[in-house]
């Protein structure tokens, strides 16, 4: 499998939060670290382990063994304590420290932790060498109690549609975290720190099988060809834009809103001049389909834009200008999943982002603008004037940005300084 090079290894393979030395309230990295550090600061130890039932943990295994494992394998890496007992570290997602080229962490819910440990473990160790550190026996009894937390309160999809953010660790205001904030509605729906840069995402292997299976994405060289794909507008049909193109071409002319004949009329004669100036025949069938396909088009996206104003997505005289926050948007993820899956250093992940972040502004002037571009891209990819889930799970994450006082959209400039 191509990985990305080792050339930026560093030694921090594990978290090590010290406590703040005055004894005042430690400031943890997202909610759920501050609400652990609460549980531990009270010994409320069955309370904290409610929360890991609920949120799951990730554990550390070294990155040669993760990719030899066959998907019954469960490699873990353990640490012998002084009076003979062994131990397995485990941490929550706002703890994980910077990836590193030879290590990795991955994903469990508690459940499947109490059937992966590895023989001759005693102790569970929980956020060690942190401020929410806690630590429990690993005794079939106190297993049982992991499979029933998990099996009453773990839900496979229940960790999505939420804003997440770090309030330690985030990059400071500039490029790099406007980057990040690009792919805002991907990471509400799959319930991540949006600000991190210190990607784990779904653990390695959920990485690794998440650009798998949905992008095509097998190793080093396909990520590099996608992320430059997504980061140019490649990947999304280019007449999309094209049609909307045609209608600001027609309000600059107009000064005002477009009629829909002139509209369509204007695809069908700038597609025609371009099939002349190529040599192209404009009476084949074929391109007379792709000409009314065009111009069916335009009304597909005058229904969505009418839904988007009724819906709060647009003002009330607000149309799309352009798609590309869709590409744009995805392509700030891209770069994170590529890290998570260890096909990008953490120098190639950074330049993607600010990258992202140099497109969005190019392409737009708000993160409303831009997030109506994305959600009407995801419904011209998706959805099929069905306005099923496709749309209304990101119209919600729409809802929620705008909202949220920690929202990237009340926190990040969407103009450079």
């Amino acid at each position: 499998m191509q990985t990305a090079s080792a050339d930026e290894a560093h030694d921090e393979f594990f978290p090590v939060v010290p406590a703040p030395e005055d004894g005042s309230r430690w400031l943890a990295p997202t909610d759920l670290e501050q609400y652990l550090y609460r549980m531990s600061r009270t010994d409320n130890a069955y309370g904290y382990l409610r929360t890991l039932a609920v949120e799951g943990v990730y554990y550390p295994v070294r990155l040669d063994e993760a990719q030899e494992a066959g998907e019954d394998e469960h490699p873990m890496l353990t640490v012998p304590l002084p009076d003979g007992r062994t131990a397995a570290q485990v941490y929550t997602s706002g703890l994980l420290p910077r990836p590193h080229p030879h290590l990795v962490y991955e994903y469990a819910s508690l459940g499947a932790l109490a059937g992966i440990l590895p023989d001759g473990v005693d102790i569970l160790a929980v956020n060690a060498a942190t401020p929410c550190e806690e630590y429990f026996s690993t005794t079939d009894e106190e297993r049982e109690t992991w499979l029933d937390l998990h099996h009453e309160l773990f839900e496979p999809d229940g960790l999505g549609d939420r804003v997440v953010t770090r309030r330690t660790g985030a990059p400071p205001a500039g490029p790099l975290l406007h980057g990040l904030a690009c792919g805002a509605h991907l990471c509400f729906q799959n319930g991540d720190a949006w600000n991190t840069p210190h990607w784990h995402g779904m653990g390695y292997r959920g990485e690794v099988e998440r650009i798998a299976d949905s992008w095509g994405v097998h190793g080093r060289d396909d990520w590099l060809a996608m992320q430059e794909r997504l980061l140019t507008r490649d990947v999304s049909p280019w007449y999309w834009d094209f049609v909307l193109g045609a209608r600001a071409a027609l309000a600059g002319v107009r000064g005002g809103r477009v009629d829909p004949r002139e509209w369509r009329d204007l695809v069908r004669s700038e597609l025609r001049e371009r099939a002349r100036e190529s040599g192209d025949a404009v009476d084949d069938p074929e391109f007379a389909g792709f000409v009314e396909h065009l111009c069916a088009l335009v009304g597909e996206v005058l229904r969505y834009e009418a839904r988007f104003r009724a819906d709060g997505l647009l003002p009330p005289d607000g149309f799309v200008r352009t798609v590309a926050a869709w590409d744009i948007g995805r392509g700030s993820k891209m770069a994170r999943w590529g890290r998570g899956a260890r096909y990008a250093t953490e120098a190639e992940m950074l330049a993607a982002l600010e990258r992202a972040s140099g497109a969005a502004r190019e392409a737009y002037g708000s993160w409303e603008e831009f997030s109506a571009g994305y959600v009407l891209g995801r419904c011209l990819h998706f959805d099929e004037e069905h306005f099923g889930t496709w749309y209304t799970d990101v119209l919600d994450a729409h809802h929620a940005l705008a909202v949220d006082p920690e929202s990237p959209w009340r926190t990040v400039p969407f103009a450079a300084a």
